[in-house]
């Protein structure tokens, strides 16, 4: 179900509530007061987070907010069970349905017979190409940066660069929150400087594994071709777009390189754009941003 007239609201089921980006402001009214007029709100807090802030004056607004964490969230059958005989908001950052995490949540609800509204809300995927000024069309797939966990250092977020690249597509790069993979409340943003330590790890690990893959077939062909020509940059020299806090009032964007990424202060949440060849006026855009 779509979004309704918080008037017409179910005395039970799950209503899905996009927070956008960061602040109450953003937040539509709709969404905020269906939120308001559930029995239980739970905040999900692992895939994005909200300033500390705003969160207590929305709290203070709308009524008493329970965060929930991974678990509670990819396991709802707790979440699910209490939407049976109440109404149960979860109030997700940015849109609800960006994340498959939360589709799947939808889907067992309407599978279980529990209403199911949606609230959508601004999402970083929309605000953040325009707001940089590179055009929506040109983005390939997106992709997350992450903390090598234990050690052990994902290549696929620089496979989906190197791939995007090579076909003259922008990626939209978003940071890891949680250096544990766990998902359970140790949250730390990635900062500029642990996303360079990442993508060096990454670009290592990838440019010695290159020999060994397949050349099956016509896709698996052009992968490599594409993962070559990546290896060949200087991960340092690469054009990258910095931006922090976006939608908040503390936003900041910072047109760079990956190179300077060591130098550069994030803020409490980030993500990274990484240019194709520009077009005159996307370039002109991005030069703001020096």
């Amino acid at each position: 179900m779509t979004a309704g007239n918080s008037a017409e609201l179910p005395k039970s089921g799950l209503l899905l509530v996009g927070m956008g980006p960061g602040r109450i402001s953003s937040m539509t009214i709709e969404a905020k007061n269906a939120a308001k007029s559930a029995d239980f709100r739970r905040y999900e807090a692992y895939t994005a987070l909200w300033p500390a802030d705003e969160l207590a004056k929305l709290e203070e607004d709308i009524g008493d907010i329970k965060m929930v964490m991974r678990p509670e969230v990819e396991s709802p059958t707790e979440l699910l069970d209490l939407a049976k005989t109440h109404l149960v908001a979860l109030l997700i950052v940015g849109d609800p349905l960006q994340a498959t995490t939360h589709v799947d949540i939808q889907l067992q609800a309407l599978e279980a017979g529990i209403n199911c509204i949606v609230f959508h809300g601004i999402s970083i995927t929309t605000l953040v190409t325009g707001a940089v000024g590179l055009s929506n069309y040109r983005f390939g797939r997106q992709t997350t940066i992450t903390y090598p966990y234990g050690g052990w250092v994902a290549t696929s977020p620089l496979e989906v660069i190197a791939a995007n690249i090579f076909q003259n597509q922008h990626t939209l790069a978003l940071l890891d929150l949680d250096p544990t993979g766990a998902g359970t409340g140790k949250q730390i943003p990635m900062q500029p400087s642990d996303a360079y330590v990442s993508l060096d790890l990454m670009k290592e690990k990838l440019s010695s594994n290159i020999s060994g893959m397949p050349e099956d077939n016509t896709i698996d062909s052009m992968k490599k071709l594409a993962f070559e020509e990546f290896a060949d940059k200087d991960l340092n020299s690469i054009k990258v777009v910095l931006c922090a806090d976006m939608g908040t009032k503390d936003e900041k964007i910072t047109y760079t390189t990956v190179g300077n990424l060591k130098n550069i202060d994030g803020g409490r949440l980030n993500c990274l754009i990484f240019p194709a060849i520009t077009s005159e006026v996307e370039e002109k855009a991005l030069l703001r941003w020096q």
